[in-house]
């Protein structure tokens, strides 16, 4: 099969299925135009601040795109390429971007509220302490894994002879040090766009000028580190990212990041074509293994659990309630925010599969990552074109780093958060900024919650993660399944349409579940078996990672049906149409904002009639 044909079919696809299922999901659920959004009326500076449509789309797909779709799918193959394709379609379309919308629009609909809010709100306190927990430790291990994965990325490659070996140790070099030039110039690229008012497109030509001079200085002067080196920078920039008002930092930092990975699926695309021209876009990967892949390991629940980011992740719901809905400016951009940012990335699992589909002669011998293959796949392509293949290695470096690292900064704040909510006493959506009493005079500051998390993750990244990084495909998965039911209660005591959710609901239900048992049987299994090994090092690793797994799979079973008990027990149970739309709520800095603009419209209207 041909990979140009597949991008076309799925390209098609998706764009139908975002301009027919998604607008009329908006319409079914009573997108309002001229309400007013939580981030205008509740604006202060800090979390809550309206953005424009792209910037809040780039904030949105940045954060969420992230290993899933490209590590996730290429590992997936080992059933084929086709099962992957079908369910990257299918579930980007019916699953994936339906909980990203759904997630963004109820905490719209409820003053901006997390997602634990959420489910205090509709399903009861106890589930939102439960989720809260879960949140921040789920965070915890995101923050651990992708913090090692950007450091492997950007360290030094020792030399034969003991030192650095400059030549291979450049690419990484290079991009590390245009990620770390990207803080710098978000922050002043952010504060020159409010300060000037540059928007549209003088916005988008200051930054692509920004982007590549940012890269032209990276390439000429490296700075060279080792693993510890770059996690001590990583850790550093998710202090501030983490902690700074969204606008100051992460909003043009995603903003940069979204143009560079545009232009990323831009030349993954062209290169394909570019392969095509030259004969070489055959995909020769298996179609279709079978049922059981190599390991012996069921397409279900497997298949589902791996591909994640591609398909659906629960971890899209915490950027989606969490951050996106507190800087939404009008309701109608949830569409393309929500849903078309899922979309697109379930694009960019595609063409994860087809170059890795016409990489797979490479990937069998090479023993080369996921990354290594997408990212030499889409150098090999732009190469073809024309472009320098320095040039070429480093931009895909930089952007498989950008994968993660924008990720990274978005799970870093939200941690923060979560952690915040669990100790505020009220549930209301800025009580993590306003309540200041109690142990909230300390949680309560941004800073302070901001560094107890990352050392919590930081301790985890010098190993602790890798002993339960098996269960985050489960655990993940079980986020959106929770998500899904949350929203499913939120349509019906709301009074909207809420049938579309209920079989993803009861699929999502089965497919974690399933994994997790098979989780649980599979440590038992491994631990019965160490008096085999007897007391050899090799059977103490063993029972200590399978041990571990076994009590963190034993917790996650047990929240996921205490919290899905709860939550179809509403589902059921609530009168459709009981519970109102949330009772708008206002900061002054908000008020004093619309009644402003209010003047403003008014003066105008009064200057055209008087002209």
């Amino acid at each position: 099969m041909n990979g140009i044909a597949i991008i076309l079919i799925s390209a098609v696809v998706l764009i139908i299925g975002y301009l027919g299922y998604g607008r009329w999901l908006a319409k079914s659920w009573g997108v309002d135009s001229k309400a007013l959004t939580p981030a205008v009326r509740m604006e202060d500076g800090k979390d809550f601040s309206p953005a424009s449509r792209f910037t809040v789309f780039a904030h949105q797909f940045s954060s969420i795109c992230g290993a899933g779709p490209v590590q996730g799918t290429i590992v997936a193959m080992a059933f084929g390429w086709v099962p992957v394709m079908l369910w990257v379609l299918v579930g980007g379309i019916f699953f994936g971007a339906v909980h990203d919308f759904g997630a963004l629009y109820a905490s719209m609909k409820n003053n901006g509220k997390s997602l634990a809010q959420l489910i205090e709100k509709y399903i009861g306190k106890t589930g939102r302490r439960l989720f809260l927990i879960f949140s921040w430790l789920f965070c915890l291990i995101v923050i651990a894994a992708f913090t090692s994965m950007v450091a492997s990325t950007f360290k030094v490659v020792a030399a034969d002879g003991g030192g650095v070996d400059l030549a291979r140790s450049y690419y990484g070099a290079a991009a590390g040090t245009i990620s770390l030039l990207f803080t710098f110039v978000a922050i002043a690229f952010g504060w020159f766009c409010r300060r000037f008012d540059l928007k549209g497109w003088k916005q988008f030509v200051c930054a692509l000028v920004l982007i590549v001079a940012m890269f032209a200085v990276g390439m000429q002067f490296p700075i060279y580190l080792d693993t510890n080196g770059w996690i001590a920078v990583t850790m550093a920039y998710l202090v501030f990212a983490a902690a700074m008002p969204i606008q100051k930092l992460k909003q043009p930092r995603d903003y940069l990041t979204t143009i560079m990975m545009v232009v990323m699926i831009v030349a993954a695309v062209l290169g394909i074509f570019a392969m095509g021209v030259n004969g070489q876009a055959e995909m020769t990967a298996p179609a279709f293994v079978g049922f059981t892949n190599a390991s012996g390991q069921l397409l279900f629940p497997v298949l589902f659990v791996s591909v994640a980011c591609g398909a659906l992740s629960g971890f899209h719901s915490l950027v989606s309630s969490g951050t996106s809905s507190k800087q939404v400016a009008n309701e109608t951009d949830a569409l393309s925010v929500g849903y078309g940012a899922m979309v697109l990335e379930s694009f960019v699992g595609m063409l994860a599969v087809v170059i890795a589909a016409i990489m797979y002669k490479d990937m069998n011998t090479g023993n080369a990552t996921p990354f290594q293959i997408f990212a030499g796949g889409v150098a090999k392509g732009v190469e073809l074109m024309g472009v320098n293949s320095t040039i070429a290695t480093v931009f895909m470096t930089m952007c498989v780093s950008a994968l993660a690292l924008t990720s990274l900064d978005a799970v870093a704040r939200i941690a923060r958060v979560s952690l915040q909510e669990f100790f505020a006493k009220t549930n209301d959506a800025r009580a993590v900024s306003t309540e200041k009493t109690g142990i909230m005079k300390i949680v309560g500051n941004p800073w302070f919650a901001t560094v107890v998390t990352l050392l919590g993750g930081l301790s985890l990244t010098f190993g602790g993660y890798l002993s339960i990084w098996p269960l985050f495909g489960a655990s993940n998965q079980l986020l959106g399944g929770m998500t899904m039911i949350t929203i499913a209660v939120f349509c019906k005591v709301t009074g909207r349409k809420g049938w579309m959710l209920y079989v993803p609901v009861a699929f999502l239900l089965c497919c974690i579940f399933t994994s997790l048992v098979q989780s649980l049987i599979g440590c038992v299994v491994a631990i019965s078996a160490y008096g085999l090994l007897g007391t050899t090092a090799t059977g103490a690793s063993v029972l200590v990672t399978s041990g571990i797994q076994l009590v963190f799979a034993v917790l996650l079973v047990v929240l996921g049906v205490i919290v899905a008990y709860n939550c179809l027990k509403e589902l059921f149970t609530k009168k459709a149409g009981s519970v109102p739309d949330e009772e708008p709520e206002w900061s002054g800095l908000g008020r004093r904002h619309v009644e402003e603009s209010k003047h403003d419209v008014a003066v105008d209207a009064k200057t055209e009639v008087t002209a």
